[in-house]
This record gives structure tokens, sequence and C-alpha cells, in this order.
């Protein structure tokens, strides 16, 4: 990829005493210093330090022994929060390959763009998701599939009680037929280890392709190096860790490792010999609680629409909360309401966060103890801001512009992507966020309103185009417009205006609707559909979004 504007591939010297270079050294620096200590528990399971190593380093090994998998080749992790996830993935990097961290919720079409543009060759699944890659995998480089379930880390009884549970009782796993598939557990064993070698990875080198949105509605892989990575856990680590001793004790970790987000909060947490407990299926608020009922938390990561649904739990305030020093937010903008609800029930704070998936995510945050609320903190240790205007001058102390970012997190580009990355950063290296804010006196940063059209759902990015480019293909539909409305749980949702077409009279907005689930992700479906004449439109033709939601009631749309 080429880079006129070459970007950080340093980790800051003063906040890495232990000189990690890789995303895998920070594993080994675990085993060392907190073997036999609880590092992940999901369901009743519990991996020490030295267990998730070990069965890291099988996987590793069958990477390199079993297949034709080289250094630097991309593998698809598609799994939910459970045991297996950080597994395969200290055990993919463990064997110098690119991770491509991907959305266990996405269809199949949503999978073969990905698949397709990363260039993945291997594939790690989760089992009831199956059918959905055979549909597409014909059509993309996968060369290896690894099937899981989610009892396969548990104890043999235990075991085949979850699976039977999920395909038979539940019934939540589809027939497919993938016959060259190997099943994940096949892969881990003890004998083969000593055949194990080595990898060296510079810190330079990519770790993982984060994908992302975009104002064209296609979906982009920021690239995101080791050094980014380590970068950003330390930067962040440093910050969180100001909560007090024994924070990382008890970390519920309902948020997605896939999602960037989890993604270095988790490592922050191993860092400090943390045990992170986590939720598969954080959308069950009765499980989710229940769950954390057997539990003393110290610390809850979590987004807005988790704190509303949670408190409106009533079973939640029984909760034993009594060693709960630390609440993160981030993912979405925090909202006042939820913020005084939590702390009302939990006494605890919440330390609201900025960052992106371009920026590894962690751009600022709010100090524990010192939150400054309605901010989005202070930047991070070597990271530089600047607010700028459409002439990407710096604007007045105080007043509103485009946050830009540098720093040592901030990706290295957009993979095979050059003009986008190029559009993405200022003449002398800033990234630009999308995003308008202002700086107060204190250097605290507060996000105002976003220039781009994304509209966040619960925590995830969603596309305006990506959405209006599917529903244009619908026979029935002329010309269509979406746009994010407020919602109290969610954020925002979408909301989609149609222009029928000639033969479309009798299309209805339930139909449309159905038909989007059967191309969308859930939280990508229009809540609302208004069916319109026409759509306002600039002198050339350009439809005005803006106006659609200038139009639109700031009450948003019920549930």
């Amino acid at each position: 990829m080429t880079d006129h504007h070459p970007r950080s591939t340093w980790i800051p010297e003063d906040l890495n005493p232990q000189n990690f270079t890789t995303v895998p050294d920070l594993l080994d620096y675990c085993v060392k210093q907190y073997s036999d200590k609880p590092a992940f528990s999901c369901m009743g399971q519990t991996l020490t330090y030295s267990e998730l190593a070990s069965q890291a380093r099988q996987f590793a090994t069958y990477l390199q022994t079993e297949t034709k998998l080289q250094p630097g080749d991309r593998i698809a992790i598609q799994l939910p929060n459970i045991l297996q996830y950080p597994i395969v993935l200290f055990g993919a990097m463990a064997a110098g390959l690119v991770v491509v961290n991907t959305n266990p919720l996405y269809t199949s079409r949503e999978m073969k763009h990905q698949f397709k543009d990363s260039g993945a060759k291997a594939l790690v699944i989760y089992q009831p998701m199956a059918d959905k890659a055979e549909a597409i995998l014909a059509d993309t480089d996968v060369e290896h599939v690894f099937l899981t379930q989610l009892g396969d880390i548990h104890g043999f009884v235990k075991r085949h009680l979850l699976n039977f549970v999920v395909r038979h009782v539940k019934k939540m796993q589809p027939a497919f037929n993938l016959p060259s598939a190997k099943p994940l557990l096949a892969c881990l064993s003890d004998q083969a280890v000593e055949k194990f070698k080595p990898v060296t990875v510079a810190s330079p080198e990519v770790a993982v392709l984060q994908y992302t949105g975009g104002t064209t509605g296609v979906a982009k892989g920021a690239v995101l190096t080791h050094a980014n990575l380590v970068s950003n856990m330390l930067q962040g680590g440093g910050y969180i860790g100001q909560a007090g001793e024994g924070w990382a004790d008890t970390v519920i970790a309902p948020l997605p490792l896939y999602h960037i987000y989890a993604f270095t909060v988790a490592q922050a947490v191993m860092y400090h010999g943390g045990h992170s407990v986590l939720i598969p299926n954080p959308r069950d608020i009765p499980g989710f609680v229940k769950e954390m009922k057997k539990w003393q938390p110290s610390a809850f990561l979590g987004l807005n629409t988790l704190f509303v649904a949670l408190c409106n739990n009533p079973e939640f305030a029984a909760v034993d909360f009594s060693r709960l020093i630390l609440t993160a937010s981030g993912g979405m903008p925090l909202t006042k309401a939820a913020a005084e609800r939590w702390e009302k029930v939990t006494e605890c704070e919440i330390v609201e966060g900025y960052g992106l998936t371009e920026t590894s995510p962690i751009v600022s945050m709010n100090i524990p103890k010192k939150a400054q609320i309605g901010t989005i903190g202070l930047a991070l240790p070597h990271t530089q801001t600047r607010i700028i205007d459409a002439e990407e001058r710096d604007v007045p102390e105080g007043e509103r512009g485009e946050l830009c970012v540098k720093g040592p997190q901030v990706m290295q580009g957009y993979w095979q992507r050059e003009s986008a990355t190029e559009e993405s950063f200022t003449s002398d290296g800033y990234f630009k966020t999308g995003d308008i804010a202002l700086q107060e006196a204190n250097g605290a940063l507060r996000i105002v309103d976003r220039a781009k059209d994304m509209i966040i759902v619960s925590g995830f990015n969603v596309y305006p185009n990506e959405i209006e480019d599917l529903v244009s293909t619908h026979p029935d539909v002329l010309e269509c417009a979406a746009i994010g409305v407020p919602h109290e749980t969610c954020g925002e949702v979408v909301k989609l205006f149609v222009v029928k077409s000639g033969e479309g009279e009798n299309l209805t907005e339930k139909a449309l609707r159905g038909w989007c689930r059967e191309q969308l992700t859930a939280y990508k479906v229009p809540r609302s559909i208004v069916f319109r004449e026409d759509l306002p439109k600039s002198n050339v033709g350009k439809i005005l979004r803006r106006e659609l939601r200038d139009e639109t009631s700031s009450d948003g749309i019920d549930d």
C-alpha cells in the first residue's frame, strides 16, 4: 500500500517498561507474571493465563504444520464472546497471521465483501453461522474453515449438553454442508506443540484489519499494526488504571471482542493481570443479569444502550456492586440520563471515552474520579489533536471544527484503498475524524456534532449509502434516503424515506422491512419507513439528507 503520509510505527518508550513489540508479547508477559490467575471466564468455564497460552500455542502449531498458511496471510475470526476467541486470536498472531475481525451478526452478503476485500485465506466461524459461510465461500479466497460450537472449551459433559441444546432444543444451527471444514477442537493438541516455530514479527507489521464503513458506504479495512494496538493498550490502560487498585479483578465484558473498543480494553485488562467475564449474548438482559449476580464486579465495560437496558431490569439492583470501582463507556455518546441512573443504581460513576476504529480506538477519555461530565476527557499521552476548519486551518480555542488526531495509535491507512487513505488525512498527517468538536480551556474535548452522515446504533456504525444502495435494488423502489434519528435506548436508529417505482404501488412498510431483514444485519434494518412522492435534492440532484433530518421530529422512534 503506497503511503504518502508516513504514520507512526513506534511504541512510546515511557509507557512500555516491558518492551513489548507485538500483541503476542503481552500474553508471554502475562504467563510469566500471572500464570495461574484467571484470564477469561464464560458460562461457568475459566481459562487461566497459562491455559490460554497453551491452547493458543496448540492452534498456532496446527496452522504452521497442517496448513499452507504463511505469515502475513489473513485469517477471519467470526465468533461471539466465547473462550475460543482469545485462543484463536493469540494462536493466529503467534503464527504470524493477520486477523480480520468479523461481526458474527453479518449476513452472507456482508461476509462475502469482507472476506474478498481482505483476501482472507482462513476462517474461524461459530458453527450456527456456517450456513451463511457455505453460501459465499466459493466466491472468496478462503481455503481453510474451522468450526466451533458454544460448549467446545468446556468439560466433556457440559460441552455435549451445551452443544445439544443449541442444535436440537433452541434449533439455532441451520443445516450446512462444508465437508472440508475442520472442528477447531480437533486442532488443539498437546502432542504437537513441540513442532511450533516462533515467528519473528516487527511492531510496524500489520496485526489486524479492522473493518469500518465510510461515506461511500463501502466497508474498508483499517490497517492496524502491532505498534498501533500495543500503544493504545498502554495509553488507555494508563488512564483506566487510575481507577484504583483491584479495578481489573473481575471485569464484566459484554461488548463483543471483535469490536475494537472491547478488543483493546481486554488487552489492557490482561496487562494488569485482570479477569474478564465474557457475556456471549448481552441482548438477553435477564440472562445477563443472572450471570452478573454470580460475580462481584470490579469493573464494567459498556455503552449507553446497555446501561439503559440493565437499569430497566428490576433484578439488576440486586447485583453486588460493593467492589465496582470502574464503569467505562465508549462506542456511542453517553447520555446524561443514562449516566445518572447508572450511578444511582450502582454507586459508580461512568467514565466516558472517545475513539474510532482508525485509532485503535482510544483517542481521549475521562480520568476516573476526575470525570468532566459531557466531555470525552483529555487526549491520551502521545496523542496530538487539532480542531480545524474546512481549509485545514486551526480554529480559535473554544470554537467548533473537525477533530483531527495524530499519535502512535492511528492506523496506517485503509487496506488497498490509497485514495480513501489520502482523503482521510490532513496535509500534515493528522487523521480527520469527521466529528465536530471544541476544546475547553482545561484541555477537555467535547464532541458537538458529526460532520459525516454516519448513524450510530447501539455503538455500531451504520452508513446510509450502504442501506440506500441495497434498498435501491428492490424492484418496487425508485429512490431512497436513510438518516439516523434519536432513540432512547439505542442512541439512534435508522429511518428510511422511500419513493416507490411505477410498479411499486402496493409496496408496504412491513414488506420492505422484511426484505431488508434478509439482506442486512439487524441493527442496520430501518426501524421506520416513510413513503414519499419525492425527496429533497440539491440543484445538481444530490439527495439532501440534512433536510430530511430537519423535517424529522427530535422525539425519535418509539419501540
